[in-house]
């Protein structure tokens, strides 16, 4: 049976070969991956190396920072290289090697050298310039027309940053009496999550797009470190190419960051910003007050320019209106005497129209009246054979009884006084 160890025995043997082989800090290469604070102060980091060509990860590492190195390595770095530690970095560090039984390999961190990461730093702010340069989008916002009275303004910033603040005393308590008429799109300014939050800042601004004349993203003072959000490739392509003009004060003094590149107007503080639009407005009220003046001006040349022609107008103004009123009564007349023509000309085509109507319209009146008046004699003829009168002449009688004509003996009684009509006269009588 060949010859064992334990697994104990085998973890001690590597961690002696570790700890003979690695005696000495060594100075190592790696990014970021990932990072936590713990609360006790120390800092957990994850260290990487990618492939150059694939990008691929090819090693990965646990690495430490104990909390009494971490006080002092955490300021050291970002002020010199204005970078916060954080995911995506990459460091140059002085580390020993461990090994645990339990934990495995680590890498205990006990120097950094900014310098490293400043080159790193400043290689991948040029890599984002050029890519911005590449795409044509780098000038966009810069070429974009800002409002002549630039009043309506969205501005993107922490509502408790001490620079909105600032901004907005200056900006309504200007001198001028100026009205700028505002609205907050709240971002987070700094950290791991600032850059995500003014990018969808800028999204909601983009809704409400037509009622704002420009954007303005400010910020207070604060450490370096916390402006690395501003050197981000999204970040500057979605202002660079925002409709509306950008403009920046996020109070540093350093050089610009990306965004202060690709922004419209880059100020170097809120209040800067603010001045800015209040000196836009003084432009814009300059430049009207001079072309009322322009105006007031060349009217007073065009007045004096035609003075001499407007006093000879003014001159034979009453005979030019004499003479048109004449002219006009003379067409008048024209038009009276041509109406009158017109006029008999159609009374005398009517007249004649009802001339030929008059000897036909006779005939036929005359005809109607003859039969009118034969008519008439009939009915005459019919009534003188019907009349009483003409019987009585015959020497026929009528008899009446009580006011009534008598025709049947049965329609009187004896003792009735009755009438009997002659042609000549009547007698009374009573009957048996």
């Amino acid at each position: 049976m060949p010859e064992a160890c334990s697994l104990y025995e085998l973890n001690e043997r590597i961690k002696d070969a570790i700890s003979v082989s690695f005696s000495q800090p060594l100075w190592v290469k790696a990014e970021i991956s990932e990072i936590r604070e713990n609360a006790n102060g120390h800092c957990y980091l994850e260290l990487i190396e990618k492939d150059a060509k694939s990008d691929h990860i090819t090693v990965r590492n646990k690495a430490t920072i104990w909390s009494f190195t971490y006080r002092m390595l955490k300021p050291y770095f970002e002020t010199a290289t204005g970078e916060e530690l954080h995911a995506g970095v990459k460091i140059l560090i002085a580390c020993t090697v461990e090994y645990h039984e339990l934990y495995g390999l680590s890498l205990n961190i006990s120097d950094i050298d900014p310098t490293y990461t400043l080159g790193e730093v400043a290689l991948r702010r040029q890599q984002i310039i050029n890519q911005l340069q590449e795409e044509g989008i780098a000038d966009m916002n810069k070429e974009l027309e800002l409002a002549i009275i630039p009043q309506r303004i969205a501005i993107i910033s922490s509502a408790t940053a001490a620079g909105y603040g600032d901004f907005l005393d200056q900006l309504q308590g200007n001198s001028f009496g100026y009205t700028f008429y505002h609205h907050l799109f709240p971002a987070i300014m700094q950290g791991d999550r600032s850059e995500q939050s003014l990018i969808e800042a800028l999204d909601k601004v983009y809704q409400h797009i037509d009622q704002f004349d420009a954007v303005v993203i400010i910020r207070g003072g604060g450490a370096t470190a916390d402006l690395s959000c501003f050197d981000r490739y999204s970040l500057a392509a979605h202002c660079a190419q925002f409709p509306l003009p950008v403009l920046t004060g996020i109070g540093h003094q350093r050089d610009n960051t990306i965004l202060d590149m690709v922004a419209h107007a880059c100020l170097k503080t809120p209040t800067a910003v603010a001045e800015f639009l209040i000196n836009r407005m003084q432009e814009a009220q300059g430049s009207l007050e001079e072309q009322k003046e322009n105006l007031v001006r060349l009217i007073d040349e065009i007045s004096e320019k035609h003075a001499d022609r407007l006093k000879e107008l003014t001159r034979k103004l009453p005979q030019l209106l004499l003479g048109r009123t004449t002219e006009r009564k003379m067409q008048l007349e024209r038009y009276k005497l041509q109406l009158k023509q017109a006029s008999n000309a159609m009374l005398t085509g009517k007249t004649r129209k009802l001339s030929g109507y008059s000897q036909p319209l006779s005939g036929f009146a005359s005809r109607i009246i003859r039969e009118q008046h034969h008519l008439l004699d009939q009915k005459e003829l019919q009534l003188k054979y019907i009349n009483p009168l003409a019987i009585l002449e015959k020497g026929y009688t009528m008899t009446y009884a009580n006011g009534k004509r008598v025709t049947s003996v049965t329609e009187v009684q004896s003792g009735d006084r009755i009438t009997t009509a002659f042609k000549d006269g009547s007698i009374e009588s009573i009957t048996e």
